[in-house]
């Protein structure tokens, strides 16, 4: 399906630097976006942040981080 969409002068000109940096047409490089766009919109704000620090070592257990973290909030 064609679709007529006007885009600003500047984004055509990164547009079109990114097809040629990427040996893609322009077409091609918006369908790319459209996809990744949609693939991350998709996804629920919880499940994206899920896990997101499981790799950190820095913090050692999360409870006890997080009731340190605490100790540190100004009561009110």
């Amino acid at each position: 399906m064609r679709t007529l969409v006007d885009i600003p002068d500047d984004d055509i000109e990164w547009l079109d630097q990114r097809a040629s940096q990427e040996g893609k047409s322009r077409a091609a490089v918006l369908r790319e976006a459209v996809s990744s766009y949609r693939a991350e919109a998709s996804k629920d704000w919880i499940a994206r942040g899920a896990g997101y620090w499981k790799h950190r070592r820095d913090i050692g257990d999360a409870v006890e981080y997080q009731s340190a973290m605490r100790e540190d909030r100004d009561p009110a």
